[in-house]
């Protein structure tokens, strides 16, 4: 309750242009930030303030009672899996209906959750819509056309597919307590984008490496805004939940006004981005109306040379590994396990903190979904369990090929 005190006594108080924020104000602001995020969060907590996202919530068709296309066996583990790990939310998608819809500790249907980088694959998407309207030419579009305080300097050579894909050369992510050090910064300051475009250094030629950062997700919002001249969160709820029928909800933005923060921080109900998924599923169109462009969502599960497991925005399964990192190949950091190869090897996923999971087969049109909070201690969660025990459950199998060593 203190936290939203603070926030509601500090909101109230200020006088925000909307540009603005007086020096005092924004230091304090951020140092509460910075408290909130080192504390451990809640991460609710700290995004605010907030702005709508326009949704347009549309049913989905609901299997019969005794008429699933995956075996009872096979749905009750995967939801007992999910359970187990904390999950707040476990969806499965198959055969043109919804398989199971299941909610855990007081959370429904409507309840707003915390996306955290599910929000990336969202950004693909959101680029990928810009180009199909023609407000972006192409994704080898250098980002500095939109962002022209990078004219004349090595951030010229960023195209718009690396602000995707990882390899725009910036420092990679990690944390650090240190209130001057960039990745605070470029989250948490009122004025992260000027931050990210005038100061977040650039540590490798663009196109050139692999480095996971928010800083380079953030971006695509601005990105966006100057690309279409609108809104970011009412680019978003226009041309891609409106469309896709999925529900509405929240961002973070920067400061009333501000920027909104599209690498994170997005609050919808999980039924957002099982409607977001079917939309890769059906190749980008909704009915006979295309999103993205032909070919795109292939593009967006095509992994690069410098990471094998990454496309723009998805994760993809590629060359078997026991254990996927977030970070470059091969650098320390957290790793997910993954108990068993891919039964298909072609799966892509939106993979978030804290195991937030959207799994993807085109092969055999399977989507999986669990969201919440971090599995609780002693619980190793593996990504390789959800999406196999349901296609090995399927009752009319799909002949698949399992991900490579």
């Amino acid at each position: 309750m203190r936290y939203a005190s603070f926030w509601l006594t500090t909101l109230l108080a200020l006088t925000i242009s909307g540009t603005a924020m007086a020096q005092t104000d924004a230091d304090t602001v951020y140092a509460q930030r910075l408290a909130i995020l080192t504390a451990g969060g809640p991460m609710e907590t700290l995004y605010q303030p907030r702005e709508p996202v326009a949704g347009a919530p549309t049913a989905l068709p609901m299997v019969q009672p005794g008429r699933s296309s995956i075996k009872p066996d096979a749905l009750n583990a995967a939801r007992s899996y999910a359970e187990a790990s904390g999950a707040q939310a476990f969806i499965v998608w198959h055969d043109g209906k919804v398989q199971d819809e299941t909610y855990f500790a007081g959370t429904n249907a409507d309840t707003p959750l915390a996306s955290k980088s599910l929000s990336k694959p969202m950004t693909a998407m959101i680029v990928g819509r810009a180009i199909e309207m023609g407000k972006i030419k192409s994704l080898d579009q250098s980002v500095s056309d939109f962002i022209t305080e990078w004219k004349g300097t090595p951030k010229e050579a960023m195209l718009i597919r690396h602000l995707l894909d990882m390899r725009t050369g910036f420092l990679e992510q990690g944390f650090n307590a240190d209130p001057n050090h960039p990745w605070n910064l470029a989250y948490l300051s009122v004025d992260h984008g000027t931050y990210i475009v005038k100061d977040y250094p650039l540590t490798d030629a663009p196109g050139t490496r692999y480095g996971y950062s928010n800083a380079t997700s953030e971006l695509v919002a601005l990105v966006i805004e100057r690309a279409t001249g609108r809104r970011y969160a009412e680019f978003v709820g226009t041309e891609l939940l409106i469309p896709t029928g999925a529900p509405g909800g929240e961002v973070w933005v920067n400061r009333p006004g501000g920027l909104a923060h599209s690498g994170c921080c997005m609050m919808l109900p999980a039924r957002a981005w099982l409607h977001l998924a079917k939309l890769l599923l059906d190749d980008g169109k909704v009915g006979t109306k295309r999103l993205l462009p032909k070919g795109y969502v292939q593009e967006m599960a095509t992994a690069t040379a410098q990471n094998r497991h990454y496309g723009l925005g998805l994760w993809v399964a590629g060359p078997y590994v026991e254990r996927r990192g977030f970070g470059a190949p091969g650098a320390p950091g957290p790793k997910v396990l993954h108990s068993e190869p891919y039964l298909d090897k072609d799966l892509f996923l939106f993979d978030g903190n804290g195991n937030q999971t959207v799994f993807v087969s085109r092969k055999t049109g399977l989507i999986a979904l669990r969201m919440g909070p971090n599995p609780p201690k002693g619980v190793d969660w593996d990504n390789a369990y959800l999406p196999n025990i349901l296609l090995r459950g399927l009752v009319k199998p799909v002949k698949l090929v399992a991900q490579g060593k």
